[in-house]
């Protein structure tokens, strides 16, 4: 990977969490794949979901996500899909993000020829999002995801969403999916010391923006069953101007409110240096801390 002039990083989230088999085939692509190093694979039972990291050479990455994908659509049967993590096809999201070596632009596209291939190949429908995005109420992925897979078949009969490529009706089994580019997202769930969803509900609707919350976070509540508890679940898309310290915080102080703890909080996926320095250096109040003093990072550099 060290020799890599320009690399490239996606990570696709595919609705299955459950089925070790299924998420060893989506996996299996990244694998021992030349231009292609597998990061990161964390599947989640309750959320039913599985977020892969990858980095990689446009070109062969491109293919490796492919791959996945086909794995996805044969494997995946949103008919019989239960989870807590809203989802619009077994192939739900597919974002790319430029690391080195590549502008946004030729992020950009790398992923509409990925978008477009991928409704050639599979039959899928294929909305583009955030930096992709054809028109400006496709930017959010939220809104394009609004009436999940259950809703697909009516919110492709209205002009104003028609797919970017592929047939404008939902696949009988995969849905539809969304590819795109964007900048680095963190994913961040705090857990609440309670079994009332609606105090989760509530609580994330306070934290995101759209709820007038915090700019760069969209937050959901999740029940975790098997833990008798829940969950507020963020992505925040801009952690340099939304930061992982602001958001646990406001989590907190909103569930003070109801009278109930934060019992612990996780990372999903990959997360960048510059942001875990910036929650240390707000909790242990440390004076000009730069990311430059952590000793791996000058070990590996």
């Amino acid at each position: 990977m060290s020799g890599w002039s320009r690399i490239l990083e996606s990570v696709p989230n595919f609705s299955e969490g459950r089925d070790r088999a299924v998420i060893e085939r989506l996996t299996a692509p990244f694998r021992d794949r030349p231009g292609v190093k597998l990061l990161d694979c964390q599947s989640d039972e309750n959320h039913n979901r599985s977020v892969i990291t990858a980095v990689g050479e446009p070109e062969a990455l491109a293919a490796a996500v492919l791959e996945a994908m086909e794995a996805a659509v044969a494997a995946i049967d949103l008919r019989r899909h239960r989870g807590q993590h809203p989802r619009l096809g077994a192939v739900d999201v597919v974002p790319f993000i430029p690391v080195k070596g590549l502008s946004m632009t030729e992020a950009v596209a790398v992923s509409r020829r990925v978008a477009e291939e991928a409704a050639r190949r599979f039959r899928l429908p294929v909305f583009l999002y955030e930096e992709s995005a054809s028109a400006p109420h496709r930017r959010n992925l939220a809104d394009i995801r609004k009436g999940q897979f259950e809703g697909l078949p009516e919110k492709l009969r209205r002009p104003e969403w028609l797919p970017d490529f592929g047939p404008a009706e939902a696949h009988p089994t995969a849905g539809a999916a969304v590819v795109g580019a964007r900048m680095p997202l963190i994913a961040f769930n705090v857990n609440l010391g309670c079994d009332r969803l609606e105090v989760a509900e509530e609580i994330a609707r306070r934290v995101r923006h759209i709820g007038g919350g915090l700019r760069f976070c969209k937050a959901i509540g999740v029940a975790l069953r098997d833990r008798g508890i829940v969950q507020v679940s963020m992505n925040l898309t801009d952690y340099t101007r939304t930061a992982l310290y602001r958001a646990f915080e406001l989590v907190r102080i909103e569930a003070a409110r109801w009278g109930v703890p934060v019992v612990g909080s996780e990372i999903v996926g990959l997360v960048p240096l510059a942001a875990l320095v910036d929650a240390a250096s707000y909790y242990l109040r440390l004076e000009g801390f730069r990311a430059e003093q952590v000793l791996e990072s000058r070990i590996y550099e």
